[in-house]
């Protein structure tokens, strides 16, 4: 008689430790994200009309573009087609997923239909919405934040 064993632990135990890999990684996202949003600004909003530059974009995530600074000057196209002015590479991203337009210095957002929404500071973004100074912007998975 032969009888056919099965190692059950050289099966299980490389997929319990790949489940744990990806918790730790899920988490490490939520921390990041969270203490993106929980951060104090470093000072008081600047007024509206106050000299010291126009308003940008400057990447939070994806961290290989972390620092990364987009003018928008008229306006900045956001999605993932080649006819967008910023082409970004994001599954959660449309194609064309969001307008940023520079209005004399001020910075304004408006979804353009995405499937996901676009969201400033953690808020869906209904309609065209201004923007001010230490905003966090998401379009799909990329977060920005609103620099001077």
């Amino acid at each position: 008689m032969i009888v056919a064993t099965t190692n059950y632990a050289a099966i299980v135990r490389p997929l319990q430790v790949l489940v744990m890999v990806i918790a730790v990684l899920f988490f490490a996202r939520v921390l990041r994200s969270a203490s993106v949003q929980a951060r104090p600004t470093d000072q008081e909003p600047v007024p509206r009309g106050r000299r010291g530059g126009a308003l940008a974009l400057e990447f939070i995530e994806p961290t290989e573009r972390a620092g990364e600074r987009v003018e928008v000057d008229p306006a900045v196209t956001v999605g993932r087609s080649a006819e967008c002015d910023l082409q970004l590479v994001d599954t959660y991203l449309s194609s064309r997923h969001a307008r940023v337009a520079n209005d004399d210095g001020e910075l304004s957002i408006e979804d353009l239909g995405s499937t996901n929404g676009t969201y400033v500071n953690q808020e869906l973004v209904q309609g065209r919405l201004a923007l001010e100074r230490g905003d966090i912007v998401q379009v799909g998975g990329i977060l920005f934040e609103v620099v001077r």
